[in-house]
Order: structure tokens, then C-alpha cells, then sequence
């Protein structure tokens, strides 16, 4: 994210002695050189070494996809053979299930991240593929009733995160759901609940909690290298955003018409008596439109499968004549879920999340251990907010630039109002745009020493105090730890540590999967309490589930809201909406 442009001279620094300034337990120089190179690109392996789960487990364990669209496809991408294997898939979308098989094979770097089942387990047909997993076109409800499927990824639309996650405990399988954990607290909290209930892991998506560039970021802050952490600036900007898909009706319309233009083309050629010239042009003409619908025909005659979808039966909603006014077909609304109210959470859910996500994670990093030596989870003191359909207008029910800020205590906070000790705070902005990328996303860490800039979770840099010019030396000091030299100097070399890593960086994806299979491989149903957890379990993820669903509602009120400690406590009714959970204690 590069909100502040650097010169190639400033991102000259070789990875060896940005490990070496970590000064962390594990100084990664040996780490990233051996073996984990190679898991660093290929996403696998990654995980268990640095995190410390095991390297595979002895059976791997059998889960079932619910929700195979375009995230529920980055997770089948993401998945370690050694870890977790696929025996059932459950879509309403005919394109969706073919995808899972065969990837998504709208673009050559799709497919890098969407390779499907068939490449990832190297199944060389589609009806050995069929021998293997059990496919539920309709309902998932059968697949839960599976005695084969011992766990399940939900990648549905948010709405219907917390039903089948409840459902699928209640059926006897531990989940691990994308993110948001639910589309209201009230339902985090029942989703949360149930697991206890029904001694059940359950896992969120947020992948940032599994990523090595995050972990060495926390590092750096817990080194001190940047000294106090005071501001975090974070975006995520496009410029424009895939939530408007086009419908398959309307692929379907658009199909005809290359047949048309086809069939005119190919019957102007047939009459066409002019000149070599002239008929030259006529041939052309035909080529190009036949190349075209060759290019698309397959990719569209899929989608087209979906025609065949009566959304209304699945409980997508048919608002021609009320609800919301911008949502006309129940198509529009399951095709295009993200873009409305009901169904979706728009920018804070499905980006700024993860973001602000990483925003407490770094924060957290930035206070001290607590007695039993953990890091203490900091929570927002605050949030004010706005936002507005400023580019797309009336065409959506969520905003399509959302600005916010957030106050999170810093080390030396005290609670008490009117003291000097009470201004003690870290200020976190962030903003998510569409209209213009500039950017990317990315989040930037600023403490008086030094700033930390991550960057599309490929890229880490470390700079000096803001724009010095110095070179980048770690001195150690017998009290203080590791420290950087911030003494200026002429050489412009070494002011950036830039790319951790060479090559392409596990996001997390695969890690996250490991980690949750590896927890059920190790689960003590007869000792819940003690039994290993994912890193974003339901008392974590609830509370970035609080935060997004916190500001959405900042920003539709245009108000500043305090975040109450009660809202984060699983076993607490109160929420920031004011509706309780359905499911009681």
C-alpha cells in the first residue's frame, strides 16, 4: 500500500537483515532459508513449522463444502491434501458445483487461486472425481445428515452463516465458517453458544491470524523496533468493486446475441458478391464475432445452468413491490447478496474486517503480556464513522465508501475520565473506496521510532522515524532489547526493509485449514475446556464481528458509539443492536 512513495534506493535491503532486526524468538533468518522456502510458495507446510501443529495427521480428516461459490472456491484452492479430504460438496448453483470440480477457468490467474477439487487431489476425470465426493445440488441439509462428513466450511452468504453452523453442531460436526462469524451479534453470540453447548470447534475465517507476515509484524512491534505504537492508518480501495456480477439471464441474453450477429455475419458472406476486397472484410468480420463466441460460449453456457435456480424457494426474496427498493428479483438478491442488508454486511464485513482485525492484533501486540504470559486481546473504546452511495448510487442497499475512526486504549491508558492518562490512546483509521485502487490495501503501523507497512499481505517494510534517510542498524542493548539506529546518515540504502520473502506468501488460507482439521484430530470431547482451539475461535472472532457490525451501524446513524465491554462476553445478552440472541445460556 503505498501511501507514502518510495524510492528504489529506500526499498534496497535484503531479507537476512530484516529477520536479524526482528530481534523476536525466532530471528527467521534460519527459518525462512531452510526448508520453508519452498512451503512459503507453495502453501504448503508453512504452518506446522511456524506455528507449531503438526506436520499432517494420521488420517486426514473428511469434510463437507456448503457453499462453493468464489470463496468457498479460495478454500478449496487453499486445502492441504495431508490435512483435510473432501467427501461431500453442497450448492444451489449448478455453476458452482462444476467450479469445485474444475476450478474457476475465467482467467488463467483465477485458476492459480481457484485450481478445484479435481487438480488438487489429481483426479484425472470428473466421474473419478464423482467416485469420491458426494455431490448435494440443493439443501445442505443432507449433506449434515452424512455419517461420512466429520466437518464442514461454510462459505455461504453471510445471512445464512449462523443457521448452518448451528445446524451443522447440532449434527455432530465441528465448522469452520467464512467470515463474518454472523450478520448480527445476537447471532455470533447463539453460534457461539451452541459450540459450547454442543462441544463443537468452531472456526472463523480470518486468515490473518495465520499468515507469517503478520506474525513477524507483531514481532517487530513486540522487539520495539518502532518504539510506541500511536496510529494505524488501513485501506482496502478498488476501483470497482465484483459485487454486480451480471445474472444469467442476462448472460444468457447476451449469448443469443453473439449467435445473432453470427448468423448476419455468416449470411452476409454468403450473399456477398462485391469485391475481393469487400469480401475479404466480410470474412474477417466472421472470424472475429465466431472467435468471440468460441472464447465465451463454454464459460457462459455453465452460467447458464443457473436458470434453471428458483432462488425464491431457497428464501431469497422477491422485492418488486416493497422491501428494499434498489433489490427487484430474488435472483438479483441470492446472485448479489453482498450489495444488500438483508443478506450481506457490505465494505466494514467483507473488507474492512479483516483489517480492523489486524488492526487489534497489532495494538495487542503493543501491550504487555498478561501474569500467565499471553497476549491480552485490546478491544475499540470508540467509533464514528460515515459513509454513502457516493459513485454507484441506487443500485445496493450497502455504501460504496465507507471512513471511519476508531480509539483503542494504548499501554499507558487509564480507564478513568478526566485524567491525563485517559488521552493515552491509539487512533486507527481506516477506508474502504470503490472508484479508485489507488493503494490497494494494506494497513501502516506508526510508533515514534519507526513504521511498519504491509501491503496486499505479499509485502512487509520497515521503515525509521517518518522519511529519515538513515541506515537501517539494530543495536542491542542489555535493558532496553533490540533498538534501531536512528542516526541519520548519507547512504539512502537500508532505510526499507521490502518483501519478506521472496516469491508468493501464503495469505493464511492453507494454515487456517490445517490448524482447525489438526484441532479436530486432537480434540478431547471428554475435556472441552482444555482441548486445542483455532486461533479464531468464537471468543475471538465475535469480536471483529463487533467492530464491523458496530460501525455499519455508526455509519447509518452518523453517530459516535462506545463499545461495551459486554457486548464481547459470549454469555451476555446485550448487543449493540439491542437484540438478544436467540439461543439462551
Amino acid at each position: 500500500m503505498s501511501l507514502n512513495p518510495l524510492t528504489p534506493e529506500e526499498k534496497a535491503i535484503g531479507k537476512d537483515n530484516f529477520y536479524a532486526a526482528l530481534g523476536s524468538p525466532l530471528t527467521r533468518r534460519e527459518f525462512i532459508g531452510g526448508s520453508l522456502a519452498a512451503g512459503a510458495i507453495s502453501g504448503v507446510g508453512l504452518g506446522s513449522y511456524y506455528f507449531g501443529y503438526g506436520t499432517s495427521v494420521d488420517n486426514p480428516v473428511r469434510i463437507g463444502i456448503i457453499g462453493t461459490g468464489d470463496e468457498g472456491n479460495v478454500l478449496i484452492g487453499a486445502i492441504n491434501p495431508a490435512y483435510v479430504q473432501v467427501v461431500a460438496i453442497a450448492d444451489i448453483r449448478p455453476f458452482n458445483i462444476h467450479r469445485a470440480f474444475h476450478g474457476d477457468q475465467s482467467s488463467p490467474a483465477i485458476q492459480k487461486i481457484r485450481t478445484g477439487l479435481m487438480t488438487k487431489y489429481d483426479w484425472k476425470t470428473e466421474d473419478e472425481a464423482h467416485k469420491h465426493v458426494t455431490r448435494y445440488e440443493g439443501n445442505y441439509e443432507e449433506l449434515l445428515n452424512d455419517p461420512a462428513v466429520e466437518g464442514v466450511v461454510i462459505a455461504l452468504p453471510l445471512h445464512l452463516h449462523h443457521e448452518a453452523a448451528i445446524k451443522a453442531m447440532k449434527a455432530g460436526k465441528h465448522v469452520l465458517t467464512e467470515k463474518l462469524m454472523g450478520h448480527s451479534v445476537g447471532k455470533c453470540k447463539s453460534m457461539g453458544r451452541v459450540a459450547h453447548q454442543e462441544k463443537k470447534l468452531l472456526a472463523t475465517g480470518h486468515q490473518r491470524h495465520y499468515s507469517v507476515l503478520y506474525d513477524n509484524a507483531v514481532s517487530t512491534i513486540r522487539a520495539g523496533l518502532i518504539g510506541k505504537v500511536h496510529h494505524i492508518r488501513a485501506q482496502w480501495h478498488r476501483q470497482k468493486d465484483t459485487w454486480s456480477p451480471p445474472l444469467p439471464a442476462k448472460i444468457h441474453e447476451e449469448r443469443l446475441e453473439f449467435v445473432s450477429k453470427l448468423a448476419e455475419a455468416e449470411e452476409a458472406l454468403f450473399k456477398a458478391k462485391g469485391s475481393d476486397k469487400e469480401i475479404a472484410k466480410l470474412v474477417k468480420r466472421v472470424e472475429d464475432v465466431r472467435k468471440k463466441l468460441d472464447a465465451s460460449s463454454k464459460q457462459w453456457l455453465l452460467i447458464e445452468k443457473d436458470l434453471a435456480v428458483k432462488a425464491k424457494d431457497y428464501g431469497y426474496l422477491d422485492k418488486s413491490n416493497g422491501g428494499s427498493p434498489f433489490c427487484q428479483s430474488p435472483e438479483e438478491e441470492l446472485f448479489r447478496w453482498r450489495l444488500w442488508d438483508r443478506t450481506g454486511g457490505g465494505l466494514m464485513a467483507e473488507l474492512g474486517s479483516h483489517q480492523l482485525d489486524a488492526s487489534g492484533i497489532f495494538i495487542s501486540a503493543s501491550h504487555p503480556l498478561d501474569k500467565e504470559g499471553h497476549s491480552q486481546k485490546i478491544r475499540p473504546l470508540v467509533v464514528s464513522a460515515v459513509g454513502g452511495r457516493h459513485l454507484y448510487g441506487r443500485n445496493r442497499d450497502c455504501e460504496d465508501h465507507v471512513y471511519c475512526t476508531y480509539e483503542y486504549p494504548a499501554a499507558d491508558y487509564d480507564p478513568s475520565p478526566g485524567t491525563e492518562m485517559n488521552e493515552k490512546r491509539i487512533a486507527v483509521t481506516y477506508s474502504s473506496i470503490n472508484g479508485n485502487g489507488y493503494g490497494g490495501y494494506g494497513e501502516v503501523v506508526m510508533g515514534e521510532t519507526g513504521t511498519l507497512i504491509l501491503e496486499n499481505e505479499q509485502e512487509v517494510m520497515l521503515l525509521q522515524a517518518a522519511n529519515a534517510v538513515t541506515n537501517l542498524e539494530v543495536k542491542k542493548d542489555d535493558k532496553a532489547g533490540p533498538l534501531l539506529n536512528t542516526t541519520s546518515s548519507a547512504p539512502p540504502e537500508a532505510a526499507v526493509a521490502k518483501k519478506a520473502l521472496d516469491g508468493p506468501v501464503s495469505k493464511g488460507y492453507t494454515e487456517e485449514i490445517e490448524h482447525w482439521a489438526w484441532c479436530i484430530r486432537n480434540f478431547k470431547a471428554d475435556d472441552y475446556a482444555n482441548t486445542p482451539q483455532p486461533k479464531c475461535k468464537p471468543e475471538v472472532a465475535i469480536a471483529d464481528a463487533i467492530i464491523a457490525l458496530t460501525t455499519n451501524i455508526a455509519i447509518k446513524e452518523r453517530r459516535q458509539i462506545e463499545f461495551k465491554p459486554e457486548w464481547y462476553d459470549i454469555n451476555h445478552d446485550d448487543t449493540p443492536d439491542g437484540v438478544a440472541p436467540e439461543v439462551k445460556v
